[in-house]
Parts: structure tokens; C-alpha cells; sequence
């Protein structure tokens, strides 16, 4: 019962290492990559679309994405949603296809991004504490109904500790590996 509880909180916190790391992705260093995009959610006749689903995107060159919408009635509102979006991209479109340009970034741009991945970081590590709080209150309950011992318990909660510090780390590890990419000149 206990590797239940345990098996369960593990698979959660590997979801929020997950998270975290696809969160990453979507931050710019720089270098033109689809994943850029992966937040962006347009409003495609009032239903909220990522807009992955919508278009085609590629990187012809490296400081360079094409957008290519499936339906080209669309472009209007993802180049305006772009726009809008923290990325600090300007969209050109000629009809059929929205080029984004991928400029140097700026150092203080580079500073602001490093702002904002520790803030996505943090998120991570807070997903990860709040698993570890409800496996610990899933094992009082567990002790309180009598289904296992003090001793039990407390072999759970320390294998429970460990399993938070370990995600921690792989959090703060993908951390520091995306601030040296966003400050890589």
C-alpha cells in the first residue's frame, strides 16, 4: 500500500520535472526553434487553440521561423496574438505565410529571461512540495486509520523527502543549464 502512495508521488513529481523542462523550452535564447511557440494559444472562433495545431512551423534558418497556417483566414489573429505574447517577436506576414524573426537578444532582455526561468523553475519546485505534502498527509491518514505503523510511516516519509530533494535538483540543474544558454552570447 505504502509503494502505492509512493510509486504515485514519484510518477507526479517526474510530471512536474517534465513540465518544467517543456516550460524552458518554450523560453528564447537566441536561436530559432519551433518550441518557441509551444505556448502560444490562439483564439480560433472562440475556442483557445495551441497554435501548433493550427499551423505549420518550421525554422528555415537559424534566426528565422515560418509560420504557415492551415487555414489562411487565421493569419490576422496569430500574428496579433504573437504581438501580444511575452516572446518580444515581431511578426511579417504576406498572405499565406508569417515570418519571425529571431533578433540577438539584448543583455538586458537576457536578464529578464533569466528572471522569468527561475520563476518557471520555482513553479517546478513548488509542484514537486505539494506532491511530497499530500503523500505525507495520505500517510497520516493511513496511520490514523491504523493500516500501518509509526515506524512504517516514518520510512515513507523519509523515502518521500528523498524523492522531493532528487526532483529538486533535477529542476535546479535544467535551471542552470538554461540561464548559461539564455547568457551565451
Amino acid at each position: 500500500m505504502i509503494e502505492n502512495f509512493i510509486g504515485d508521488a514519484q510518477g507526479r513529481m517526474d510530471k512536474s520535472v517534465e513540465t518544467t523542462h517543456e516550460h524552458f523550452n518554450s523560453v528564447r535564447t537566441g536561436r530559432a526553434t519551433p518550441a518557441l511557440l509551444d505556448r502560444i494559444t490562439i483564439d480560433y472562433y472562440g475556442t483557445a487553440t495551441p497554435l501548433k495545431n493550427l499551423a505549420t512551423i518550421n525554422s528555415p534558418e537559424p534566426r528565422m521561423l515560418t509560420i504557415q497556417p492551415f487555414d489562411p483566414t487565421s493569419i490576422k489573429q496569430i500574428e496579433k496574438t504573437i504581438l501580444e505574447s511575452d516572446l518580444g517577436l515581431t511578426p511579417s506576414n504576406d498572405g499565406k505565410l508569417i515570418r519571425l524573426p529571431i533578433p540577438q537578444l539584448t543583455e538586458e532582455r537576457r536578464k529578464e529571461l533569466v528572471k522569468l526561468v527561475k520563476q518557471m523553475a520555482e513553479e517546478g519546485r513548488v509542484a514537486v512540495r505539494n506532491v511530497r505534502r499530500d503523500a505525507i498527509k495520505h500517510l497520516e491518514d493511513l496511520v490514523r486509520n491504523g493500516d500501518v505503523g509509526d515506524d512504517e510511516e516514518r520510512a515513507a516519509e523519509s523515502r518521500v523527502q528523498k524523492l522531493t530533494d532528487e526532483h529538486t535538483a533535477k529542476i535546479d540543474e535544467l535551471l542552470r543549464r538554461k540561464e548559461a544558454e539564455i547568457m551565451e552570447v
